[in-house]
């Protein structure tokens, strides 16, 4: 079977796409009320999420304010950098790809219910058991999350995470593996994707560029590869060496969705 994947449009030459730094667009716009900023640098509190972002990545103003937001020393998430200015350092690097949902079909899952902040525990558990990405304990403050129970107990979610303008990002897709097999994700997904056509926003999601089958998967639901990307956990210049944000493996990149587990399993229940 092949592993190539169909390219959406591609945008004007003339104008940056929205979608090429998503984490500044949510940063700077819906999610503003969230951000904390500094000049041309942002970054959502620590138990929101990793994710830092920069206004231009090209920009060695930015990568200043940057390092005086997080402080001397500390390693942080970017996305859309193709290097780092002098004294900061590179200590991890991973690619991914840029799926859009436009052909996607969307429905309502009746038997999905909203999520709180009152299951977020529960949640904790799902997500360090199947490890879909970082979930932090205000993480479900980005958007809106879905879950399906069996006898009360949680096994499956999804939700929202970057909120560029007329863009809603899902994440955290995840099925406890007792329960894969049964199509509970692709559900989830659909009914997330419900959720952002209703209020005229564009699903989108992350993946690992190695997880061709994840990918092959996505499309036979209708993602389109919109770019590649890479993702860099950087550490700025000075200090004591200090990481913010979880610090398992895979968790440093905030918008790939592809762990070896997931690898293993996962990504079946997404199609």
């Amino acid at each position: 079977m092949s592993t190539s994947v169909h390219h959406a449009p591609p945008p004007s030459p003339t104008e940056p796409h929205i979608l090429d730094n998503a984490a500044w667009a949510a940063l700077s716009g819906p999610h503003a009320d969230l951000a904390e900023r500094l000049g041309r640098a942002a970054r959502y509190p620590t138990d929101v999420s990793p994710f830092s972002a920069l206004a231009d990545p090209a920009d060695p103003r930015a990568w200043g304010d940057l390092a005086a937001l997080v402080g001397p020393g500390t390693a942080t998430p970017v996305s859309g950098a193709r290097g780092v200015p002098e004294g900061w350092t590179i200590e991890r690097s991973g690619d991914g790809v840029q799926l859009v949902g436009t052909a996607l079909y969307a429905e309502p899952a009746p038997e999905a219910e909203r999520l709180g902040p009152a299951d977020v525990p529960e949640i904790l558990d799902l997500v360090a058991l199947t490890r879909p990405g970082p979930f932090l304990p205000r993480t479900i403050e980005l958007g809106s999350y879905l879950g399906i129970r069996d006898r009360g107990r949680l096994i499956a979610l999804a939700g929202e995470r970057l909120h560029p303008p007329g863009w809603t990002e899902i994440s955290a897709v995840c099925t406890h593996p007792d329960h894969r097999g049964r199509g509970l994700a692709t559900r989830l997904v659909r009914a997330v994707a419900a959720g952002i056509r209703e209020r005229g926003d564009t699903p989108f999601l992350h993946a690992a560029a190695s997880n061709t089958h994840a990918i092959r998967l996505y499309e036979s639901i209708g993602f389109t590869l919109r770019r590649r990307t890479r993702f860099l956990l950087v550490r700025a210049p000075g200090g004591q060496p200090e990481t913010r944000g979880p610090g398992e493996p895979g968790a440093w990149q905030p918008e790939v969705r592809g762990s070896r587990e997931q690898e293993a399993g996962q990504p079946e229940e997404t199609a």
